[in-house]
């Protein structure tokens, strides 16, 4: 009751308002007339005033001329319709221009060949002038007049060619993989650019930072993007924001870069979003904030998830190049040229697991091999034909889910998933179950897509864990259940899936199911986020490092730094610790590694980790602090059981830096290494070696060897005659190494038998 109380006053507080409000309006116009045409839309009726021309039009059919305002609004109208507010909108209406009726305004909507029009168009025109009606119905008083001044339309008309030749550079650079053409469409793309076109612009200044295409040109890249940031584009301010951070062309300025980057996500720029997030989640720049942090990285995450397919998208390629460099041996999951070669052999010969794994390389990309649907359903229809039930089960994916090779066909894949469902394939009977929980070419059935799903999901498939999860969450032709659909999310997320992230962040963000963990959603949907369009990104970059192009690989992998990608932070330490780059100087080239290295460390990589224990003992763009390397050492060891870290402990015990000298602690520490790790129980062995023979001498200086001489009576320890023990045994070495030797030269090795070249008979 005391709530009801409370909230009885709103409505007619409102209503008192309103009322004054369109008393302010009344009196605003009778007092003065001006320029502005004002548009009210209630429900349905459509009111304008037009104060130059006073001209009145209520609900489009009253015309009344030489009036201040003619109004119909009652206060009934007005009690009627505040419920309905929100429909209440301004709107400017522009006066036309030529035409039969120079010099009046617009109305909205007005009657066409029997169509309404609310906005100016260029139908029955055939020049492309935007033009508008004066009057309700054209068609029977024809009062018209353009919308735009002859320079108006004539740069609209440019505006349009330009976009036009953007578009078709466009899907020319999406539609070829030759690295010499895309050179030649981004020099007609730079031509576009220079003329203005804003898209044009965005994607060229983007190329010259990157160095994707055209020259890396990173003081321009900026210009352009100053330029755009003043017409409000979200790229740029996000660019300029990331130019800021880094410090590329600018002094760095982690104030100015958060400004840009604000600015990009207000615009709706994604990576601006979830550049944001990561500072907000690690305190980089900005106080840390899980909830902030979780509330930019659920939008980014809203956005990934909806672009899933079915087919689940492209993989995302995570490389280390330190890995690289100190295993030469391993490919980092990258597939040799000769290798795919090979499969490609077998897959000719009629080899169908061949077939079916090229197939799903084409389908997902990855692992060096771009992704091509043409050429995964070609690689399935074989191993289709040939009988195998993975290469149905994926035909009818592709027909299910349709691409710019594959045109959908509900009924198509209907007939795939069923082949390969009743020869109990997974991928199949998930398949089934999808067609059936949204009804794709059969009548809508829960009880059997449940089925379907749980046969998928005994078998270990993904899809079918997934959906049944779902079913369980949204209770879908089952009792909702949020520990079922916990249970199949997580078995989901075992196998990698996006979605199954995605739903699992959800459920610890609004604490359904689970307890709320703000911490747990974050890391969850960040997971969700770096699977977005921009990880390609990684690919492209790790591309220029092998190309030879270090500053390109850089640029494109500080970026990726920015947006929270551990890997990336990894790659980019790595490239300024090998101090090949040119973009910056040698002396910042340590401090700015070291940065990215606590960033990655901060993740979890172990050896971030290692190496920021490495960079305090030996002072690299810090100053020498063993007490620090201890630390890092430490947590690598005790949290990620480190073998290098252990060893490290144990050197740092034995000369005592940065922490009291203790020989069997370093024992102890060396020991934990080998017991770690195979590969360390060399130098481990090495290191103990050493270890002892310090361990002795230590000792011997520490004891009196005279004193130990003086207090032995060996008269008494091995009785009197123990001059003539020690003489035999002398005497018995001797005649053994006399005996040894003499037989050593009483084995005589003959000498090669020479072959005469014409032997006698």
């Amino acid at each position: 009751m005391r709530n009801e109380q409370r909230l009885a006053p709103v409505a007619p507080l409102a209503l008192c308002y309103i009322i004054l409000v369109v008393g302010l309006l009344v009196i605003f116009l009778r007092l003065s007339c001006t320029s502005i045409i004002l548009s009210l839309y209630y429900d349905g009726h459509f009111l304008t005033f037009i104060r130059m021309k006073r001209l009145c039009i209520f609900n489009m059919k009253l015309e009344i001329r030489d009036c201040c305002l003619k109004t119909e609004i009652s206060m009934d109208m007005v009690k009627s319709y505040y419920i309905q507010l929100f429909s209440l909108y301004f709107l400017l209406i522009p006066v036309v221009n030529g035409g039969t009726d120079h010099g009046e305004p617009c109305i909205f909507p007005f009657l066409f060949q029997g169509k309404e029009y609310y906005d100016c168009t260029t139908d029955g025109r055939g020049d492309g002038r935007l033009w508008c009606a004066t009057v309700y119905d054209y068609d029977q008083e024809k009062k018209w007049g353009f919308c735009e001044t002859d320079e108006q339309a004539q740069q609209r008309l440019q505006a349009e060619e330009l976009d036009e030749q953007y578009q078709t550079v466009l899907r020319m650079l999406n539609a070829t993989t030759r690295r010499a053409q895309k050179k030649e469409l981004y020099e007609k793309l730079l031509k576009v650019s220079e003329k203005g076109h804003q898209k044009a612009m965005e994607k060229v200044a983007y190329a010259m930072l990157f160095g994707d295409y055209m020259n890396q040109n990173v003081t321009k890249a900026k210009e352009m993007f100053e330029k755009l940031a003043m017409e409000g584009s979200p790229k740029a301010q996000m660019a300029l924001g990331f130019l800021y951070a880094a410090g590329l062309g600018v002094n760095s300025s982690q104030a100015k870069a958060l400004v840009y980057y604000t600015f990009g996500a207000l615009g709706g720029n994604l990576v601006a979003h979830m550049i944001l997030g990561y500072r907000y989640w690690g305190g980089v720049g900005v106080p840390q904030s899980c909830e902030s942090a979780l509330t930019h990285y659920r939008l980014v995450a809203n956005q990934v998830a909806s672009d899933v397919s079915l087919t689940g998208g492209s993989a995302v390629q995570r490389i280390r190049l330190l890995d690289e460099v100190e295993n030469p041996g391993s490919t980092s999951g990258m597939l040799e040229e000769d290798l795919i070669q090979y499969y490609q052999f077998l897959a000719e010969k009629g080899d169908v697991q061949a077939q079916v794994g090229l197939g799903q390389l084409h389908l997902h990309g990855g692992r060096g091999v771009e992704q091509n649907h043409q050429r995964a359903y070609d690689y399935f229809n074989q191993a289709a034909n040939a009988g195998n039930t993975h290469a149905m089960a994926f035909l009818g994916k592709m027909y299910s889910e349709g691409s710019e090779y594959i045109p959908q066909n509900n009924e198509t894949a209907l007939q795939y998933f069923k082949k390969a469902s009743d020869l109990g394939n997974p991928v199949g009977q998930s398949g089934l179950g999808m067609a059936y929980l949204y009804g794709r070419g059969v009548p809508v059935n829960y009880e059997l897509a449940l089925k379907y799903f749980q046969k998928a999901a005994e078998q270990g498939w993904v899809d079918g864990q997934l959906q049944l999860g779902t079913m369980y969450y949204n209770g879908i032709g089952v009792k909702r259940d949020y520990k079922q659909a916990l249970k199949f999310f997580n078995l989901a997320s075992q196998a990698g899936h996006i979605l199954a992230f995605y739903n699992l962040a959800q459920m610890h963000a609004t604490g359904t199911g689970v307890m709320r963990s703000c911490h747990t959603a974050v890391e969850l949907f960040k997971n969700v986020c770096e699977r977005g369009r921009w990880s390609d990104r990684l690919m492209t970059a790790y591309g220029s490092f092998k190309e030879g192009e270090t500053d390109a690989a850089l640029v494109q992998y500080l970026l990726l730094a920015e947006q929270g990608y551990e890997v990336a932070q990894s790659n980019v330490a790595f490239i300024l610790d090998q101090k090949g780059v040119k973009i910056f100087s040698e002396n910042e080239t340590y401090p700015r590694a070291l940065l990215h290295w606590t960033r990655a460390a901060a993740q979890g990589y172990t050896v971030a980790r290692i190496k920021l224990g490495d960079y305090h003992f030996y002072g690299y763009g810090t100053d020498v602090d063993y007490e620090t390397a201890v630390i890092h050492y430490r947590l690598a060891s005790e949290q990620q059981h480190s073998a290098q870290a252990m060893f490290n402990l144990g050197y740092m015990h034995e000369k005592g830096l940065g922490i009291k000298q203790d020989i069997h602690l370093a024992k102890r520490f060396y020991d934990m290494a080998a017991e770690a790790s195979p590969d360390a129980q060399v130098p481990v062995f090495m290191a103990l070696c050493k270890l002892g023979l310090v361990y002795t001498l230590q000792y011997l200086q520490d004891f009196n060897l005279k004193d130990l001489i003086s207090q032995v009576d060996l008269d008494q320890l091995l009785g009197p005659e123990w001059d003539l023990y020690l003489m035999t045994v002398i005497a018995l070495l001797l005649g053994t190494v006399i005996a040894y030797r003499q037989r050593q030269h009483q084995i005589i090795v003959p000498p090669p038998t020479k072959l005469s070249p014409n032997p006698q008979p």
